[in-house]
């Protein structure tokens, strides 16, 4: 890119003509195509030059000048265009579904070269109110400016945006919101400065069960107590006090309060003392219970993770249940309910579920598997596992706290499927490696970033595994991020190979026997630089009229498709049976 061009820092105008996940806009100044954060396709806007590196410009936008034509409605909140959290309010709800659908697609696309089934996107059940869990911070919207408690402001690291009337939670976040904020002003409390990191009030943890209404908060301080208009004793009796006396359509089940004196902004605790009640509730993912924690990993859409877990289901049983279940459900919340047992086929084999968190989608299986193998990193989240598996009478699920990567070693049991749904980052590519080398015959991986998924499926492919289908859920309403659920399936040879050989009219020499699969592979990936599968090598042969073996030449299936094989591989492996003197 040229630097007379673009310059850093210049402002900008023009319209957007692009979209790339997860939300970037794409505009072309004389040419020059500029990547802008958060501006959407159809918009005309103002943006400055932030980047210019390596022939990529970025962009900074500082002003929507005419909005999109999929922008046809008003937004629902207060606080959209402030908040950093909502970036989709003024985009109607299928509108915003097909937009996920249609980038996670071209995502896809990009590393897949052959058919397969992409069953698009199965929304939210519902669109608004639909979090069960929400971290505030304490600070203020401006320097010096009077206490606030709610979400960063968009695009700042200090300045806090005081939420009234936040649209994707319940009405009881905003109630607890405005009784605590109001307490901690009136007696004229402090919060801990990012910078000087002096200061009490830190964060305001929030969970309420969607099924119950149960609800409990933990305010997180620092150990700096120096507000002399009354003790910390007091204070926090005052505000118990407060809380228990509003009137929630849901219920406080317990109060608790935390210590965090570590200098890094995350929501965590030092020391936990129960104010009021109980530090746990309980929540229900089709019939199953799961006890909730503080700290407790727990999808934050609880009927949004109805649908995912159905879809993870329906692709290793084909149950003919939908989305519409969880819809259902939302709209009789609260409401005792049995054992879900849609379950239309009992696998009898060993699934392991890696990444498991607290469990849920080991227990949502283990009716369909003879055991259900999980692992996780994190001791608490494998305690709660253990502890759900036993509170639901599961005794085929078994939960093993370590790294995927050096735990996979010591289990004795060997997977039939296996289930990942790793982190944001995707998985450890010896990780990797170690789960493609078990050779199972399907995999289903759960992706909350579609990026990490497509890097991830380079190297599923070089394994051997091709995808099947794709299908997205929303948990997410109004905001960029979507789910993923993609089966793959194994791919041996005589899965695809559908040749018929009248050996009458075919004389066969000793072609095939010049030269193996592995050295044929070895020679491409000396003179090439990648790898070839024995697949490909199957369909060159076969183009060829070379004899296979019988387990190369029969499909499995009378339907099974035939993945084609790129031409740049035809035309090595070709090079390769020259070398061998097999044509």
């Amino acid at each position: 890119m040229s630097e007379n061009k673009l310059k850093k820092g210049v402002e900008y105008e023009g319209i957007v003509t692009g979209y790339e996940f997860p939300n970037k806009g794409t505009v072309y100044i004389e040419g020059e195509k500029v990547r802008i954060k958060e501006a959407l396709e159809g918009q005309k806007i103002r943006f400055t030059i932030g980047k210019l590196r390596n022939g990529r410009a970025e962009g900074n936008l500082k002003e929507v000048i005419e909005r999109s034509p999929l922008e046809s409605r008003e937004p629902a909140c207060p606080h959209f265009g402030k908040c950093g959290g909502c970036a989709y309010q003024t985009v109607p709800y299928q509108k915003q579904l097909e937009l996920k659908a249609d980038l996670v697609k071209k995502l896809l696309d990009r590393v897949i070269d052959y058919e397969y089934e992409f069953e698009g996107i199965a929304g939210s059940p519902s669109e608004w109110a639909y979090r069960n869990k929400m971290e505030f911070s304490f600070g203020d919207e401006c320097r010096g400016g009077e206490l606030s408690l709610g979400l960063h402001k968009k695009g700042s690291f200090y300045d806090i945006l005081q939420i009234t009337d936040c649209k994707i939670t319940d009405q009881d976040f905003n109630d607890i919101i405005k009784c605590v904020v109001e307490t901690c002003r009136e007696y004229g409390i402090s919060y801990s400065h990012k910078i000087t990191h002096h200061g009490y009030l830190r964060h305001l943890l929030i969970r309420r069960a969607a099924t119950t209404g149960e609800i409990f908060l933990n305010l997180i301080t620092t150990t700096e107590w120096k507000d002399g208009i009354i003790t910390e004793t007091e204070f926090l009796g005052i505000l118990k006090k407060r809380l228990m006396e509003l009137d929630l359509g849901g219920s406080i089940v317990g109060i608790l309060h935390s210590y965090n004196d570590d200098p890094a902004d995350a929501v965590k605790a030092e020391k936990t003392d129960i104010l009021y009640g109980k530090e746990f509730f309980f929540e229900e993912i089709l019939g199953l219970y799961f006890k909730i924690t503080t700290f407790s990993f727990f999808q934050t859409n609880s009927f949004g993770a109805e649908v995912l877990y159905r879809t993870v289901r329906d692709f290793i049983t084909d149950s003919d249940k939908s989305e519409n279940e969880a819809s259902e459900r939302a709209g009789n919340a609260g409401q005792p309910s049995e054992r879900d047992n849609l379950y239309k086929k009992k696998l009898n084999g060993v699934i392991y579920d890696l990444y498991t968190g607290t469990g849920t989608i080991a227990q949502v299986l283990s009716p369909v598997a003879k055991k259900v193998i999980g692992v996780e990193i994190v001791p608490e989240a494998v305690e709660a596992a253990k502890e759900n598996a036993a509170l639901n009478e599961l005794d085929n699920c078994e939960f093993i706290c370590g790294d995927v990567l050096k735990t996979l070693d010591d289990i004795s049991d060997k997977p039939d499927i296996i289930i990942l749904d790793p982190p944001r980052e995707g998985i450890h590519p010896k990780a990797l490696t170690k789960i493609i080398n078990y050779g199972v015959d399907r995999i289903i991986y759960i992706s909350c970033k579609p990026t990490s998924l497509v890097n991830d499926l380079a190297a599923l492919h070089e394994g051997g595994y091709r995808v099947d289908k794709v299908k997205c859920v929303d948990m997410f309403p109004q905001t960029v991020h979507v789910e993923t659920v993609v089966l793959l399936s194994q791919q041996k040879p005589d899965d695809h190979i559908e040749i018929e050989i009248n050996l009458d009219e075919i004389d066969a020499t000793s072609a095939e026997t010049k030269a193996t699969y592995t050295q044929i592979q070895e020679w491409v990936q000396e003179k090439y630089g990648f790898h070839v599968s024995n697949l490909n090598i199957a369909q060159v042969k076969q183009k060829h009229g070379i004899i296979e073996r019988e387990n190369y030449n029969k499909a499995k299936t009378e339907d099974s498709k035939q993945p084609g094989c790129p031409e740049e591989k035809v035309r090595a492996i070709e090079d390769a049976m020259r070398h061998f003197q097999m044509i």
